[in-house]
């Protein structure tokens, strides 16, 4: 397949563009990849030296790592708003492998709880281990009332894409009956469905989709992860790295460009207006307009001239939305194949025999040395993916993650990437050596296997995501986010746009359907309407 991206470096970039676009994550290449089949000529630019954001991969001999996907929901279904997307943006070329009846394995202790695939599969599986009549009226009631959260969020994210006269006009109408959920706390609903705390456990399992424990999150946030995987879970074939392969043909078939290491250094402003952006090297690439990807705090705090961001009060909102969590992850390789090792799809969700994710969360962070983690995710992409025997034959990966507050690695800030010092090595090493633990304990055939370890944490995710304190999520999901006006598309100063999962919600659909809002606006086109009319 022809080279995806460029050189910064070795380019030329001056002429017209019609949008320059900050960030080459899925929001920034999608939106591009929808403007380029308006016959819009766009150029993406990416400070990594690699393209595709929380979709991109990273090898090591023998074997490749996705850092961000790792299973995506609604895919299977032909006719869901997300495949819908996906196809539209990659003209169709991107496959997807289905995970299987279980994508899920919720586990408090020795207690398993499968997540089943289909609504009905769903809720009877959870039935056979509730069997009280209130339980199972309650999950019933559950389910019902995450489809109501779904359904009311898409008049909520319509207005996102309004221009802001209009927005404020309607924006009461569309927002309200959403809002009276994602207003409220996950766990605050949660009690009003049931007083059954192990069932609350179970049924908010996934927490660590969106990073915050049940108290902390919005139920819309919650109701929008539940809901994106009752149809079950799937991964790309090829693994993450083929979306951005798939994509950027449809950009530069407008004559779009991704450029890698390409840093912007600011947005340039002429008389309230996005005009271009001025580079790290000094070089100035002029567009009609801007498109930020790169999130709402570094587009505000770092890229945006200070005095502009002062006179649209856009620094006080900054005082009004916290990041995400951050984490740790152990990609892990071995010299056997997926079906050699007996590796599952299904995902596991390893918890404390606790139910209480808050409190689990809360005695790990005050005293992490000798709390058990409190959440553990293992996933197993060269399982998932059917192309993986082809490209890397004899091999399989494992991935581990759990919570890690950016705090724990402060004081390693500014120190270079695998010379980081003694403490900081043997801290990774210790934190290794607990989620290899609770990998042996569901998966004991592993032990012994094992031919690469590698541990990133959130100055990993700093350094290539560009994020503050390592935030995986962007901004927090919090009952509060959503009812911040500003997280929309159009920002105050007229051709800049936003783009990614700070102006929707997070991961891969939430950042996906952010760029349909965002090219809706910028282009002041009805593009779900051509989009669902592609299809």
């Amino acid at each position: 397949m022809k080279q995806s991206t460029v050189s910064y470096k070795r380019h030329d970039f001056s002429g017209h563009w019609d949008a320059v676009i900050i960030g080459s994550g899925i929001g920034g290449l999608a939106t591009a990849a929808i403007m380029a089949k308006e016959g819009k000529r766009v150029l993406v630019l990416e400070r990594h030296y690699t393209a595709g954001g929380f979709t991109h991969v990273f090898r090591r001999p023998k074997y490749e790592w996705d850092v961000g996907l790792h299973y995506v929901g609604e895919v299977t279904r032909p006719n869901s708003t997300l495949r819908r997307l996906f196809d539209y943006v990659t003209d169709g070329k991107l496959e997807w492998a289905d995970m299987g009846e279980v994508y899920d394995q919720i586990c408090f202790g020795d207690e398993v709880y499968p997540f089943r695939k289909g609504t009905d599969n769903f809720k009877a599986e959870l039935k056979r281990h509730f069997e009280a009549p209130e339980d199972q009226q309650a999950i019933d009631d559950y389910v019902d009332l995450v489809f109501k959260a779904v359904g009311q969020g898409q008049k909520y994210f319509m207005e996102k894409a309004m221009p802001p006269l209009l927005g404020k006009l309607t924006g009461r109408f569309l927002r309200s009956k959403f809002l009276d959920l994602a207003g409220r706390s996950t766990l605050s609903v949660m009690r009003e469905l049931t007083s059954n705390e192990r069932l609350i456990g179970v049924l908010t399992g996934q927490w660590g989709d969106y990073g915050l424990p049940p108290s902390k999150s919005s139920f819309a946030m919650h109701a929008m992860v539940a809901r994106h995987y009752f149809s079950g879970g799937a991964y790309p074939v090829g693994g993450s790295g083929a979306i951005l392969e798939h994509i950027a043909p449809v950009i530069e078939q407008a004559g779009g460009v991704i450029a890698v290491s390409a840093e912007v250094d600011e947005i340039l402003i002429e008389n309230d207006r996005a005009v271009g952006v001025r580079m790290a090297d000094d070089r100035e690439i002029r567009a009609d307009m801007v498109i930020s990807g790169a999130g709402y705090m570094n587009t505000v705090s770092s890229l945006l001239p200070e005095d502009v961001a002062r006179r649209h009060d856009m620094l006080s909102e900054l005082q009004q939305v916290e990041p995400s969590a951050s984490h740790i992850c152990l990609y892990l390789g071995f010299q056997k194949t997926a079906e050699e090792l007996e590796l599952p799809k299904a995902n596991y969700w390893l918890y404390p025999d606790n139910y209480d994710h808050d409190q689990n969360v809360e005695r790990f962070v005050a005293n992490p040395e000798e709390t058990e983690l409190p959440v553990t995710y293992i996933s197993f992409p060269s399982a998932k993916d059917p192309d993986w025997e082809r490209r890397y034959p004899g091999t399989a990966t494992v991935e581990i993650i759990t919570v890690a507050p950016y705090d724990w690695f402060r004081e390693w800030e500014g120190t270079r990437w695998k010379k980081r010092g003694e403490e900081y090595d043997a801290l990774k090493a210790r934190l290794s050596e607990r989620m290899l633990a609770k990998l042996y304990a569901v998966e004991p055939q592993l032990e012994g296997e094992i031919d690469h370890c590698e541990l990133s944490t959130p100055l990993s995710t700093k350094h290539f995501a560009n994020y503050d304190t390592g935030e995986i999520y962007g901004l927090a999901h919090t009952p509060e986010r959503f009812e911040k006006r500003f997280l929309r598309a159009h920002t105050p100063v007229r051709d800049l746009y936003l783009t990614g999962q700070d102006i929707a919600t997070c991961g891969i659909g939430g950042a996906l359907s952010a760029s349909m809002i965002t090219a809706a606006a910028a282009l002041k086109q009805n593009i779900p309407a051509k989009i669902f009319k592609a299809s």
